[in-house]
């Protein structure tokens, strides 16, 4: 493994991207030509020929018979790993995540990805600006579902979480697509392989105010880090910046409430929500 930032990967989407393109000159099209075609932006083309943009398999299928490819694309997509349906920012973490020995996540904003339930996750994906196509969301909510299969793995993972009290405060959408996700939080701080804590939104001093942060063990020790930005993220390996960012975990650790005080605080919103403990 390479120390520092990680390169930027080829993608299987990158080699489709330069198929169409190679495809699309060959057939004499222009990338203006090809979109209007279709009746979609030259922006749309432009960005599956660079590897940006997944290229979904009912619009292979069509470009297949125009450019008389004989199923070349339509092929290629059905063959793309299913780790790659993620943004190509977020693939080297989810290949490490699925393996991790332990997983320590700070989050400022939402609940971690792997704890929520199926209706949180696509109003998290509505959220997306500029806004996603509908068949997009479901592609991100089916494989965010995808990621939870590590919490039925065997040997079970260590997960630790540092949520903000205000995460579950939130009130996007329906109440009701909230009151089932912090039951379902609830259901998850009983697992013996998970503990969370509350960072009170009264504290005197705040360790995360660069904000959320992932820590990961791989199963060879390795120590990583990932953080994720609007339009880019990073996953480290130098063991110097891992080590500033473990110890900003720490003290966050530190500056929550316990477990314990964690579930009371939980249970209190629970009751005041459903009217019952």
């Amino acid at each position: 493994m390479q120390p520092g930032k990680r390169n930027r990967r080829v993608s299987s989407w990158h080699v489709i991207g330069a198929q169409l393109a190679h495809f699309r000159k060959g057939a004499g099209l222009t990338q203006p030509t090809l979109a209007e075609r279709f009746g979609v932006g030259e922006d749309t083309i432009a960005s599956i020929e660079q590897g940006r943009r997944a290229l979904k398999l009912d619009f292979a299928i069509e470009l297949d018979e125009l450019l008389g490819t004989k199923g070349a694309l339509e092929v290629a997509v059905r063959k793309v790993p299913k780790k790659e349906h993620y943004p190509a920012f977020i693939q080297d973490f989810v290949e490490y995540e699925q393996d991790a020995v332990s997983l320590f996540s700070y989050e400022t904003q939402l609940i971690p990805g792997l704890l929520q339930t199926e209706a949180y996750a696509r109003l998290v994906f509505s959220c997306h600006y500029p806004p996603l196509e509908v068949d997009e969301v479901e592609s991100r909510v089916a494989a965010r579902l995808d990621r939870q299969k590590l919490l039925e793995r065997k040997p079970r993972p260590i997960l630790h979480y540092v949520l903000e009290e205000s995460v579950l405060y939130g009130e996007l959408g329906d109440p009701e697509v909230m009151r089932e996700q912090l039951l379902h939080l609830r259901r998850c701080m009983n697992l013996p392989f998970v503990n969370i804590q509350i960072m009170p939104r009264k504290t005197p001093k705040h360790a995360g105010l660069a904000g959320p942060l992932v820590l990961l063990e791989t199963p060879d020790h390795d120590q990583l880090a990932y953080v994720e930005m609007h339009l880019r993220a990073e996953l480290y390996d130098d063991p110097a910046d891992v080590s500033v960012l473990m110890q900003k975990y720490g003290m966050l650790r530190s500056q929550a409430l316990t477990v314990e005080e964690s579930a009371r605080l939980l249970d209190a919103l629970l009751e005041a929500l459903l009217g019952e403990t």
